[in-house]
């Protein structure tokens, strides 16, 4: 468990999404910064999706049926949290911004915590999925 935490620690602050946070630092437009947020949700989304594929050839059948439901209710949850997120600026110029860092940032939550299943040690019944071979 305490090696899961660690690498899931690992992979948060590996993000190639740091990079990413670099270029929108530089923006100097609303305009840009929404675009460059957009990046970066598209970027997570990618790497979650290539992560959920991978979890789910790692899955049984049984657990393959029950990932892709828990999948399709955090998706329902994450862009309801980010729609209620940016809803203080509705209407603005910001919201877009607002919006895509919150599903960026969820994304990235989530990719990371698949991504620790997907590095299970033999032995380890707090995990779902098979080790790799």
């Amino acid at each position: 468990m305490k090696i899961r935490t660690l690498a899931l620690a690992a992979l948060l602050l590996s993000s190639p999404l740091l990079a990413i946070a670099d270029e929108c630092d530089n923006a100097s437009t609303q305009s840009q910064l929404n675009s460059c947020t957009a990046e970066q949700y598209q970027t997570a989304d990618k790497k979650l999706n290539q992560t959920y594929q991978a979890a789910l050839k790692r899955s049984t059948p049984q657990q393959a049926v029950m990932l892709k439901k828990a999948q399709q209710t955090w998706v329902a949850l994450r862009d309801s949290d980010c729609a209620f997120m940016s809803s203080g600026v509705e209407g603005g110029s910001a919201q877009p911004m607002v919006q895509n860092q919150c599903l960026a940032d969820k994304t990235n939550e989530r990719e990371a915590w698949l991504a620790s299943l997907l590095q299970c040690g033999e032995g380890d019944l707090s995990c779902p999925l098979q080790p790799g071979h």
